[in-house]
């Protein structure tokens, strides 16, 4: 049974190319195209659409291009029914339907991340709020304060307090019991961590403690010590403690799983650094490995660190490895499909165009204005004058004609290295895009209801422009006549 009628709205250079697609894809659902009457169809606007789009509309739902830059919403009222962006490309029309059906709401998450500041004790009260506001930023749900060995911190408390005013929940991480009793008779949220030795500490504040084995690796200890607290019937936290690889990774991961197996409903918190800061990898991945063991053991807390440069966004790899990992887990599914963000160097689909596909489009154009595209065999390069491929672009460079054009020059030497990037890393590339690194990368929003501002390129040369009308018209000549932008 078809459920809906689906209006694509597309250009002149995309139509044939977004039909054969949705034939291929043989859908559940109808289709028309319209070639809205550009030829780009990154180019179409609201205006546009407004201006071309016959009316009345027999479709249940109009897409448009991802690169479309228009307030659908506004298009929604507009026309009476509903409009949807579709993907950037073509080619991911396919996964894009078979994601849609899904549906999974990547708002949801059932684990917390601590975060910890690790030179709490040195920083002022003002310094630690701003490091606090970017770490929930990221994703923080709880500021672990660091207290350093042999460290005097004498505004732990005011530390707490200033934190709890801006709404934000706090632990403070010790291994000193003074310091942490300091801090439960604060008003911290936390206390990390407690072993069977320092357990009356729970007994004389309202903070939650984080468990720990008395001594290193000793499970028993810690089950004492977690007995002693459902006695009592107050809150905990239990840590097995994750180790470094090759300092007992394995049995410490097997730990956890006994524990897990042992107190089937008890909250448990792994802190991940031993794996993030100490191991010479891209934190993303191994961040997504931490957290699906996290999901199959039910554990709902995380202590995060960042001290190498190398996790600098290691709270917005976990933000993002928990809503993944509770979608594909809420579904039974592979934690695949979902999101992209952990993806920082490779792409599963780098290349949209095979050099056939870009090889005909090549063949439509009729303008001299150069486009750029990555496929498996390099990077393509092409007007309605020429069509070149090189691996090297700086081989590409003799073939432009853009000698005495520096602004121009400059702006393809720009795109043209990161072309060059995307085809050896196996990225996506999409010409005056930025490439995408997941969340290894903070992306500035993107406004998709207004056209993007003019380039420095462009910018540049329209300048150019009017001061070689300007000396024109009062006979003088100009520097910026004379020599191009650079």
């Amino acid at each position: 049974m078809v459920d809906d009628v689906i209006l694509f709205l597309t250009g002149h250079i995309a139509k044939p190319r977004l039909e054969s697609v949705l034939a291929g894809m043989e859908p559940d659902f109808d289709y028309e195209v319209f070639d809205i009457g550009v030829k780009v169809a990154a180019l179409m606007t609201e205006e546009i659409i407004a201006r071309r789009l016959p009316t009345p509309i027999t479709a249940d739902k109009v897409m448009v291009p991802g690169r479309c830059r228009a307030d659908l919403d506004a298009l929604s009222q507009r026309f009476g029914v509903p409009f949807l962006r579709g993907p950037d490309e073509l080619k991911d029309l396919p996964s894009y339907f078979g994601r849609a059906k899904r549906q999974a709401d990547m708002s949801k998450y059932d684990l917390k991340i601590f975060a910890e500041i690790v030179d709490a004790s040195d920083l002022t009260i003002e310094a630690l709020l701003r490091r606090a506001t970017t770490l929930a930023k990221g994703g923080a749900d709880v500021i672990d304060l660091g207290c350093l060995p042999d460290t005097p911190f004498p505004h732990l408390a005011d530390a707490i307090h200033a934190l709890q005013a801006e709404g934000m929940k706090v632990s403070v991480d010790s291994a000193n019991p003074e310091e942490l009793l300091r801090g439960g008779k604060a008003g911290a949220d936390f206390l990390l961590s407690l072993n069977e030795e320092t357990l009356h500490i729970a007994d004389e504040v309202s903070s939650v403690p984080v468990l720990i084995p008395k001594d290193h690796g000793d499970l028993q200890s810690l089950y004492r010590a977690m007995d002693a607290m459902e006695k009592k019937g107050l809150p905990y936290m239990a840590d097995p403690v994750l180790d470094p690889i090759n300092f007992g990774f394995m049995t410490s991961l097997e730990r956890y799983a006994q524990t897990r197996r042992d107190y089937p409903e008890c909250e448990i918190l792994m802190g991940t650094g031993n794996l993030t800061e100490l191991t010479d990898a891209d934190s993303g991945g191994v961040t997504a490995m931490l957290m699906g063991i996290c999901a199959e053991l039910a554990i709902r807390n995380v202590l995060v660190v960042h001290v190498s440069p190398h996790t600098r966004r290691t709270v917005e790899e976990h933000d993002l490895a928990r809503r993944i990992m509770y979608a594909a887990r809420a579904e039974h599914d592979l934690p695949k499909d979902y999101d992209d963000g952990l993806m920082g160097l490779h792409d599963r689909r780098p290349f949209v165009q095979t050099p056939e596909e870009i090889a005909e489009i090549a063949a439509e154009v009729r303008d001299k204005n150069f486009r750029i595209e990555v496929a498996e065999d390099g990077v393509h390069i092409y007007n309605r004058d020429m069509h070149e491929v090189a691996q090297d672009v700086f081989d590409l460079f003799p073939k432009l004609g853009v000698d005495t054009d520096g602004a121009h020059a400059f702006y393809l030497a720009a795109e043209l290295a990161k072309a060059e990037i995307a085809w050896r890393l196996g990225k996506r590339y999409a010409q005056d895009e930025p490439l995408g690194f997941g969340v290894a990368v903070e992306r500035p929003e993107e406004d998709r209801t207004r056209l993007k501002q003019a380039g420095h390129t462009l910018i540049t040369k329209k300048q150019e422009a009017t001061a070689k009308r300007t000396d024109k018209g009062t006979g003088k000549t100009s520097k910026s006549s004379k020599e191009p932008a650079s």
